[in-house]
């Protein structure tokens, strides 16, 4: 959520930024300044109100001592206005709080000045690619023909004990999940990251914090006899175990990573880009999250994006980075890069993670703060990226490493399978 003051000194500008991501924003932020005028002058109604009916009461109380009654009881008419006069302040702010803080909630996320405008991901922008492209051959399976052959994954199961969407993984298919989990997270933690174990639900309040609420309440699975979020992502509770917190400068940089499932219900997912693990409504990931100083945030978004890379050329995958565009990019996000390898038996590009920065957007809702040196209260910034979802790495190793002989596991793997052939 934008900052009140940020919006008052900023709306133009906002606007126009705002554009990219094709949210046409002038009547809404119209809408925000004048409330939050509206709002500023009613508290100061309220309060004159209250005071001066403060200060007759100390009146009307030395007149009744001093025997002047009739005096007294004409200032307790007054001092009764101003105290009706208060309480229509306070109702009426309670109204514009109200509509000006539903108003907030509709506002995404000012995008960086680096976010090319587009509408689609075929308007992301290329900043860098590595490494040449697979070619595993023309007779290669695809990795939903390969999880069969090689008694794998079980979409078929799946779908009977849940539905389409989640896929049972068998033997060594079971067995290269838990390593590629555990790989993730021991490379996490060489580079700094306290691993976390955090709940797979979530509150509204949570959800709210990082910005699924409202604006991706279609995707989540939601539990309403409880009213408790299944989670889209590790980010959520992560990021939330910092909600209501005041940090010292001295924390940062706070780093976090957890492995967990994660849940989309990916409604209106349809066509050959989805068939196997390309998109699933259940699947692993591990994920980092950072909180940093505001202007330390950029130069921590590359680092993190330079880890995510790092990870996959030790799993020996050609990929490429994204600066996603306008449209592409998420409600909360101010700057987003996907990381994208090739699947050779596809010959297409399979995003396995997302490294985004929210700036103070995230932070303001969950109220994250930070002492600076001056002792002021100062909002935090926080990111988080995928590293790495586990469904799209799985196919493209797969369908990269088969071989007449079976499927090779890329070296960096094999301490964590315990094999180095799929046969």
């Amino acid at each position: 959520m934008l900052e009140l003051n940020y919006i008052r000194e900023h709306k133009d500008e906002i606007i126009e930024r705002l554009k990219v991501k094709n949210f046409n924003g002038e009547d809404i932020l119209n809408r925000i300044v004048e409330l939050d005028e509206k709002r500023r002058q009613t508290q100061k109604d309220r309060d004159n109100a209250f005071a001066e009916s403060k200060r007759l009461s100390k009146d009307i109380g030395k007149l009744f001592k001093e025997g002047k009654q009739e005096q007294a009881n004409a200032l307790k008419e007054n001092s009764t206005q101003l105290k009706n006069e208060s309480r229509q302040c306070e109702e009426q702010l309670t109204n514009i709080v109200k509509e000006l803080n539903e108003l907030l909630t509709q506002v995404p996320n000012v995008p960086h000045p680096s976010v090319p405008k587009g509408e689609s991901d075929e308007e992301n922008k290329l900043v860098y690619e590595e490494g040449p492209l697979p070619d595993p051959g023309k007779d290669a399976l695809p990795h939903w023909e390969l999880a069969k052959k090689y008694d794998l994954i079980d979409f078929d199961l799946g779908s009977k004990i849940s539905g389409s969407g989640f896929p049972v993984y068998k033997g060594r298919g079971a067995k290269l999940q838990r390593a590629l989990i555990n790989f993730f997270l021991a490379e996490a933690e060489k580079a700094g990251y306290e691993e976390i174990q955090p709940p797979l639900m979530v509150n509204e309040d949570s959800a709210f914090g990082t910005g699924q609420l409202p604006d991706k309440d279609s995707q989540m699975y939601y539990v309403e006899m409880d009213n408790m979020y299944l989670i889209p992502t590790a980010e959520v509770p992560i990021t939330n175990i910092y909600r209501d917190v005041i940090l010292k400068a001295e924390d940062f940089p706070v780093k976090n990573a957890a492995y967990s499932a994660c849940f989309r219900r990916e409604a209106g997912s349809y066509g050959k880009d989805v068939r196997g693990l390309n998109r699933l409504h259940q699947f692993d990931k591990v994920e980092i999250v950072q909180v940093q100083h505001p202007g330390k945030s950029y130069d921590t978004l590359e680092e993190m994006r330079e880890y995510a890379s790092g990870i996959l050329r030790k799993l020996g995958l050609s990929f490429r980075i994204l600066i996603l565009c306008g449209g592409d990019t998420s409600f909360a996000s101010a700057l987003t890069y996907d990381l994208e390898v090739y699947s050779g038996a596809q010959q297409r590009w399979l995003e396995v993670s997302s490294v985004s920065n929210f700036e103070a957007f995230q932070s303001n809702r969950m109220k994250l703060r930070f002492k600076d040196e001056n002792g002021k209260n100062r909002l935090a910034h926080t990111l988080n990226g995928s590293a790495l979802a586990l469904p799209r790495i799985v196919a493209a190793l797969l369908e990269n490493n088969q071989t007449p002989d079976g499927i090779k596991i890329p070296e960096a793997l094999v301490p964590y399978t315990g094999f180095e052939t799929i046969t």
